[in-house]
């Protein structure tokens, strides 16, 4: 059955999503999970700030094939990653650091530091965040 939610039907929904999570949950049976919360990557690298200009966030789905390795790259704005299935190591060219993900991760990614993904014998799905400004390219 497809449900066509009317405005007042949404502006309800919106008000819920302002609720404190426990407030919600219990009002209406809906369960909230922070998946994560942070001003931080996961190397530890704290966020300095948003790009400067009229803000665009971009949500992708990418699906990595088993045994890829993905070219090194950077990220000039915040995003991040939740992992749908898979798993996918992740590694910052400088230093050599890793995390190994799996399905139900998310991951801060880096902001201006190299870095790659590589999947093993499992393909990864990943949903990935971004909070730029129109026009800016998500990598590079």
């Amino acid at each position: 059955m497809l449900r066509v939610l009317t405005r007042s039907g949404l502006a309800g929904i919106l008000m819920l999503a302002a609720l404190p999570a426990a407030l919600a949950a219990e009002a209406t049976g809906v369960v909230v999970e922070q998946l994560m919360q942070t001003s931080q990557s996961w190397d530890g690298s704290a966020y300095q700030r948003y790009p400067d200009g009229p803000p665009e966030l971009t949500v992708l789905r990418i699906t990595i094939p088993p045994k890829t390795a993905l070219p090194w790259h950077t990220h000039p704005m915040p995003n991040a990653a939740y992992v749908v299935s898979g798993e996918l190591l992740v590694e910052k060219q400088d230093g050599g650091a890793t995390r190994q993900l799996v399905a139900g991760d998310v991951l801060p990614e880096m902001v201006g530091s190299v870095h790659r993904g590589v999947t093993g014998d499992k393909g990864v799905v990943l949903i990935v965040f971004y909070a730029g400004t129109k026009g800016m390219k998500l990598a590079e």
